[in-house]
């Protein structure tokens, strides 16, 4: 069987080519990445491609055809010109620091004016910049190439340092607006990030940039289709199987169910994420590879602060210009969401798109995340509250010491205000963690149940209700026959009705009923 190469952590397109690395072609979108317009913006999530895809601009333009051989745009009808390329790549930097971005802008401005022999350095960064752009031009008789990758890298994780905020951007607006004052020197300039931030006015000046981020010709520029995965990692799949003693089909499917999923345009392609397969395959084994990379803290404090209700993500319905551009005060943090990965596009109307999490490798991390905000005890999986005992719970069918704890760890919350979305999105964040089968809102012929879980001997079906009554909660789960479905199953059967309550902070009663089969 091939063995493949995989190249982790490898964001440079001739370092893969010429190392035999596994490659999935994306040539394909040069062309029409090149006629769309002279500025391109491009957002994506972190880990998603971004960086190769420039990369891949980068050996175009500086025409090192070798490296295309065998690639689609071979056959395909381009011109190859040795071009000078700018090339400013914004991930290596500590934003923290108050001159982290002039630092980085300064590195790569005196690369590159060092390159083009320019002595006569202007005082000011745009003022530099655009000699630089003229310069290269005059010195290699062609207009220049420019690239930025991950230009929102020096705003994001910084909107509780508001002076610092405010100075970035108004660094980056001066600096961008290069590109439009400069535009008749420069044959092609693209910008990749994580968001686009339109109402921070960073692009005001700059109303050529065409935003391709949400256009279907441009949905599968990253990320990799279903044909993609198989047909170039097809030996890895293989491997990956038989180390779990399973058919190449059933790992397809645990493989979709993980890292398949994301969407970036009402008729794009479902997509895989590269970096959490690429890690699947070379470690062989399935994880959450895409969150150890790092954690959306500042997502999760702006759900928390704007009090989102959790189980609604999976169910979003938004207008298309709503997810075009965020702002970091916005109060709708839907936009941000979708924009750095965590929600993608499930359907379209036309008019507007529902979001869902894409898979469970984004949804468990998530929730991880929210976790240590609202339940921290849960992060100590052996302690009173930790999420191994609620599942030793559930797997012994001592429902009622489950509920007896579910109620101590939920009056205990340091939580300023104690309501039914507080109690709803504990609910949720429980039950997503756990790792068992639990469905929520799972519809029935006579209606949806708040909360269904599968175990091997066990079923559990529960009803909430928020200040009313444990017994309410139990009648409608008998009026309805939530437990119909499961006539013919030999598992015993639980039926939880709870009542949460406003003036008891929390989890008030509960009546559990056993149905033996």
């Amino acid at each position: 069987m091939e063995e493949l190469r995989y190249p982790l952590g490898i964001q440079t397109f001739s370092r893969i080519i010429e190392g035999g690395y596994a490659y999935v072609d994306k040539s394909m979108f040069i062309p029409p990445l090149i006629k769309a317009a002279t500025s391109i913006f491009l957002s994506r999530p972190r880990r998603f491609g971004k960086s190769l895809t420039l990369s891949m601009l980068h050996s175009f333009f500086n025409c090192e055809r070798e490296l295309f051989k065998g690639l689609a745009i071979e056959e395909m009808d381009v011109e190859w010109v040795k071009r000078p390329v700018l090339h400013f790549d914004f991930n290596a930097e500590d934003y923290l620091r108050p001159d982290g971005l002039e630092l980085i802008i300064n590195r790569y401005l005196s690369k590159y004016e060092k390159i083009y022999g320019i002595t006569d350095i202007d005082n000011s960064l745009s003022g530099r910049f655009a000699k630089l752009i003229e310069t290269a031009e005059l010195a290699e008789g062609q207009q220049p190439a420019i690239l930025f990758d991950e230009y929102d890298k020096p705003l994001l994780g910084i909107e509780d340092k508001p002076e610092l905020f405010e100075k970035n951007q108004s660094i980056l607006k001066g600096f961008f607006g290069v590109l439009k004052s400069m535009e008749r020197h420069i044959f092609f300039a693209m910008l990749t990030g994580v968001a686009r931030f339109n109402k921070v006015s960073i692009f005001s000046d700059l109303n050529n940039l065409r935003d391709i981020s949400l256009e279907n010709e441009f949905a599968d520029i990253c990320g990799w289709t279903q044909e993609e995965l198989e047909k170039n990692y097809g030996p890895g799949i293989k491997k990956l199987a038989d180390r779990h003693s399973i058919s190449f089909e059933e790992t397809i499917d645990r493989l979709h169910h993980f890292y398949d999923g994301y969407k970036f345009a009402p008729y794009g392609s479902r997509l895989y994420n590269p970096f959490s397969v690429l890690n699947a395959l070379a470690k062989v084994e399935f994880g959450k590879y895409w969150f150890q990379t790092g954690t959306p803290t500042f997502l999760a404090k702006r759900i928390m602060k704007n009090k989102l209700l959790l189980p609604s993500l999976n169910s979003q319905w938004v207008e298309q210009t709503e997810l075009e551009a965020v702002g970091m005060n916005d109060n709708n943090p839907i936009p941000l969401l979708f924009q750095t990965g965590y929600l993608t596009i499930k359907d379209s109307d036309g008019y507007e798109m529902e979001l869902h999490f894409p898979n469970e490798e984004v949804e468990t991390g998530f929730a991880q995340q929210l976790t240590k905000l609202y339940l921290p005890e849960l992060a100590d999986l052996n302690g009173v509250f930790g999420l191994r005992k609620f599942r030793l719970d559930l797997r012994a069918g001592k429902i009622e010491d489950f509920m007896l704890r579910l109620q101590t760890m939920i009056k205990d919350i340091p939580y300023e205000k104690h309501d039914e979305q507080l109690y709803q999105n504990v609910i949720y964040l429980l039950f997503t963690l756990l790792g068992t089968d639990a469905r929520m809102e799972e519809h029935s012929n006579k209606g949806r149940t708040d909360l269904t879980i599968r175990m091997k001997d066990y079923i559990y079906i529960f009803e909430f209700k928020y200040n009313r009554s444990s017994a309410e909660a139990m009648k409608q789960i008998h009026d309805r026959d939530y437990a119909g479905r499961f006539a013919m199953t030999e598992k015993t059967i639980f039926l939880i009705g709870a009542n949460f309550s406003k003036e008891e902070r929390g989890l008030k009663d509960w009546i559990i009923e056993r149905v033996d089969r």
